[in-house]
């Protein structure tokens, strides 16, 4: 691995799918379903009904009336014990924060809005500095009163995979010696209604890489870990390596060969000195949406070819949580490393799409398979769970809006330093 060790706190998250990192990956083993609802909105006269996954309830309600400081909140206060050990060793001004975040704040932009529109004023509660891409790492850096650089990344749906690479760099270049990193995101009215003018949301659950896929399921959450060059708890989880890429093909659609997916998880392995066949479990950006997914399917070809690692998408249990996922997914591999008994299932309808590459998603109770049927919904063939001593280290990618693609891996202490 090139450069010191970068270790991984316990994560602090709220979607969904769970309260804390406990629920959260009991949910993605069971491959429960239960927190995406139906939501209806009423726009113009007209009912939009959409599947949700709302994070309910949330702690710490902000006085501005934003839902995000109060998702941050529950996150944040999480991850607090590993906050304060750092805080004795190296005190506030070491540690810094980097946040993901896409929509800060619209569900109070719009009903501003509608004052202006009939009174000729905004309301004078309604601050635009609370909407700004900052305002999450700045709530998140108050949260502790800490001192040490604050910044903000909004690269779409990889932002808060690309706030902990930004921190892991600050903590590399000795700018910090801890790094709070991760993400949130609402999934606010603007937001649904934004995804259905790019005909992007799916009126069912989300089916990740089934032919029958039509697009995604929303979501809201939070995810936060605390990024350290020194190890603050058990169990010792470093990030073993990052790749990023920009392949900047379209405003939203990827690449349709998978190369910008592919050089990041490329990069990935090659900035931690590993092999494809180091990988034991990939949690794939699987989104359901048909370029999306062909996109990672080619990608992950390209990258393992035949001998495909166990993979999965977390979705369809958190709906696509935008700007927080990066964090979200990478605190699912969290998991995975410390409850190598299983992998969570990949939930879908089990229909290959002949046009893609056939990956190795996981099935009922974590089993590996390789779907070899195009029609139908019959169970794949089940191929064995690799050994827990076998599951070393797992990737998380992200992929997001205007060709932003970001992979991450996580591996064992012990593993990772190659003792």
């Amino acid at each position: 691995m090139k450069g010191p060790a970068i270790y991984l706190s316990n994560p602090g998250l709220v979607c969904c799918a769970g309260k804390n990192r406990e629920d959260f990956f009991a949910a993605a083993l069971r491959g429960d379903r239960r927190g995406i609802i139906p939501l209806t909105l009423r726009t113009a006269g007209t009912d939009r009904n959409f599947l949700v996954g709302l994070a309910e309830p949330v702690s710490a309600e902000s006085p501005r009336g934003t839902r995000l400081p109060g998702l941050c909140a529950a996150a944040l206060e999480q991850i607090r014990p590993a906050v304060e050990r750092a805080l004795g060793r190296w005190g506030p001004e070491r540690i810094g924060v980097c946040t993901g975040s896409c929509d800060n704040g619209t569900e109070w932009s719009l009903p501003a809005h509608r004052i202006f529109l009939e009174t000729g004023a905004f309301p004078g509660t309604y601050d635009l500095h609370a909407q700004g891409a900052a305002a999450p790492a700045e709530y998140s850096a108050a949260f502790f009163g800490l001192r040490g650089p604050v910044l903000a990344l909004a690269t779409a749906c990889a932002s808060s995979a690309t706030a902990i690479i930004r921190g892991a760099e600050l903590i590399r270049s000795r700018i910090c010696d801890a790094v709070i990193a991760g993400g949130a995101d609402i999934a606010s009215d603007m937001v649904l209604l934004g995804f259905t003018a790019l005909e992007a949301v799916s009126p069912e659950p989300c089916n990740p890489f089934s032919k029958n896929r039509r697009g995604i399921n929303l979501g809201e959450g939070a995810a936060f870990f605390v990024l350290s060059r020194e190890k603050l708890e058990e169990p010792g989880i470093v990030l073993a390596g990052y790749g990023e890429s920009a392949d900047g093909h379209h405003l939203t659609a990827p690449h349709p060969e998978g190369t910008g997916a592919a050089k990041a998880m490329e990069e990935a392995l090659a900035q931690g000195s590993l092999k494809p066949g180091d990988i034991s479990y990939v949690n794939l950006h699987g989104t359901g949406t048909a370029l999306n997914d062909r996109a990672e399917a080619l990608a992950m070809r390209r990258i393992f070819g035949d001998k495909q690692p166990p993979a999965g998408s977390s979705k369809p249990i958190t709906g696509h949580t935008l700007g927080a996922a990066g964090a979200l997914e990478l605190a699912l591999c969290w998991g995975v490393l410390n409850t190598p008994e299983a992998l969570p299932p990949h939930c879908w309808d089990g229909v290959q799409d002949p046009e893609l590459p056939v990956l190795r998603l996981t099935g009922p109770a974590g089993i590996p398979a390789a779907p070899e049927k195009t029609s139908g919904t019959a169970t794949p063939e089940r191929q064995p769970l690799a050994a827990p001593e076998k599951i070393h280290y797992c990737m998380s990618n992200s992929f997001a809006f205007g060709g932003c693609n970001v992979s991450l891996i996580l591996g064992r202490e012990k593993t990772a330093l190659h003792e």
